[in-house]
């Protein structure tokens, strides 16, 4: 199901900064070059629209970049993934394609440090499809929190169930019929999303914060101002 359409107005990260958010959180990759996959355990860089990866000296991809001065011409894949269980957990699906370089020799002696300069990027979410160039990702940056998410998910579910049952306040309680399962499943610098899992599919529903948060205290602060207005009746903004 869709996001509830009850404030088309409410502010959301972009697809040039969801793309970048998702890439600086992110652990692993796949790089598809020359008809070959190669999954990479690495963190990524964003400079831009340029990467920067970590391969392994003798890897497979190492190889097939070195003495290529133009550029490897690579696809990388990136799996968007809730960090709490709930049904669906691909939250997306990042593909960009460029020009993979050496760069020079890790500290560690055993791996190199790969750049990839975008050339173009297609995010595909449940609710859309975004293409961009890389001077589109040159624009963006990823949210502020998008380091922090999955801790701050974790956190709110393991400690604080109860703070996420008085957020069921602020929702319209049409859509708490049949009582759904409710989970945290993302969040960003403008809100927070959850997830309302009905036997017959699910439905997400975005809490817009007051105002922006942008590090973990404001987000606590925001958190707190929800609560209360959930505590005390007053309309929230939803999307």
């Amino acid at each position: 199901m869709s996001p509830t359409p009850a404030d088309a107005e409410a502010p959301e990260p972009t697809a040039a900064e969801r793309i970048c958010s998702l890439l600086s959180a992110t652990s692993s990759v796949v790089v598809r070059a020359r008809g070959e996959h190669h999954d990479l355990d690495t963190p990524v860089s964003v400079h831009g629209s340029r990467l920067r990866l970590t391969a392994p000296l003798g890897s497979g991809l190492t190889l097939a970049a070195t003495g290529e001065t133009e550029g490897l011409a690579v696809v990388l894949d990136v799996t968007d993934i809730a960090p709490v269980a709930v049904r669906d957990r691909v939250r997306g699906r990042l593909t960009m394609a460029g020009r993979l370089r050496l760069a020079h020799l890790a500290d560690d002696g055993l791996s190199v440090h790969l750049h990839l300069d975008v050339a173009h990027a297609v995010l595909a979410t449940p609710y859309g499809t975004s293409a961009l160039t890389g001077a589109d990702l040159a624009l963006a940056g990823p949210d502020p929190l998008a380091r922090y998410e999955a801790g701050l998910l974790t956190h709110l579910i393991d400690d604080h169930p109860d703070a996420l049952a008085a957020l069921t306040r602020l929702l319209d309680p049409q859509l708490l019929a049949g009582r759904p399962e409710i989970r945290p499943l993302a969040l960003d610098r403008h809100g927070l999303v959850l997830r309302l899992d009905h036997p017959h599919g699910h439905r997400d529903v975005r809490l817009v914060f007051p105002e922006p948060a942008c590090d973990t205290e404001e987000f606590g602060e925001q958190m707190h101002r929800l609560l209360t207005a959930a505590q005390t009746g007053l309309p929230a903004r939803r999307s």
